[in-house]
């Protein structure tokens, strides 16, 4: 008998992937596919989604605004209809912006709320019922190290991010019987291009140079160096798999050591 780790290990299982036109969505959508997963990929940018789509067999993309219940449940009616009902979904679209506390105005705050933490909510409601149904589901939100520590000057961000990790562990006691797992990783400043914009405002309002501005964001790495958004699809993927059934209600650090929680 081989003891070789399973090449498909989300063989048959329908995977949904907010956020998986770009940067972390994508890598966890592509790591899921390759190992068997039936893909949809979610997204505002309807053109850009089916693109990335388009790259694995048997995926389908679908425009959809997270922050949008009405959307949200057209969209997982759609998957449901076509793929199957979901039994991982991947709670990956998000934003940032960045303001000193006092220049954070109320619809900046809302902004961040709305996309990296009503989302994941509006997501995870519309598609764990067939979770439950069925006695096997996982979600898995991606939160950051903001929702572990703070970082200056992105208050609303690391508030939501919070939330989220919040209602992992609120969400994760809920279904604990059920054979739904709950958990969110957080990954440190990762290589997307939501980190080129933050080099881009960093250098836009200190003068500082690309490379310079690159480097202050792996100081705090003790590895010293940028996550690459691969790294974050090894752990969802783990997390997806039957093998990680014993684990819910957790937040996972992606980060080089830059958080150790324990």
């Amino acid at each position: 008998m081989s003891d070789a780790p399973d090449p498909k290990p989300h063989a048959g299982r329908t995977a949904i992937v907010t956020g998986g036109g770009s940067g972390i969505g994508l890598a966890v959508a592509a790591r899921l596919a390759r190992e068997g997963a039936r893909i949809a990929i979610l997204g505002r940018d309807g053109r850009r989604v089916e693109t990335a789509a388009d790259a694995f067999d048997g995926a389908q993309g679908f425009a959809c605004d997270v922050t949008d219940a009405a959307q949200v449940q057209e969209a997982v009616g759609r998957i449901d209809a076509t793929l199957g009902p979901a039994q991982i979904l991947v709670n990956s679209a998000g934003a940032a912006e960045s303001a000193p506390f006092e220049k954070t105005d109320p619809a900046l705050f809302n902004r961040m709320l709305a996309v990296n933490l009503t989302g994941v909510f509006l997501m995870t409601q519309a598609a764990l019922p067939a979770m439950k149904s069925a006695g096997w589901g996982r979600v898995i939100s991606v939160a950051s190290t903001a929702g572990l520590k703070g970082y200056a000057y992105v208050s609303a961000y690391s508030a939501a991010k919070h939330g989220v990790i919040g209602l992992t562990r609120s969400l994760a006691l809920e279904t604990a019987r059920s054979g739904v797992t709950v958990n969110a990783v957080c990954p440190g400043f990762t290589e997307t291009p939501l980190l080129e914009r933050s080099v881009a405002n960093i250098t836009a309002k200190t003068g500082m140079p690309d490379a310079e501005a690159r480097a202050s964001l792996t100081e705090a790495n003790p590895q010293g160096r940028l996550i690459a958004p691969e790294d974050v699809a090894d752990a969802v993927s783990w997390l997806a798999s039957d093998g990680a059934h014993a684990i819910t209600g957790q937040a996972l650090a992606v980060a080089g050591g830059e958080v150790m929680v324990g």
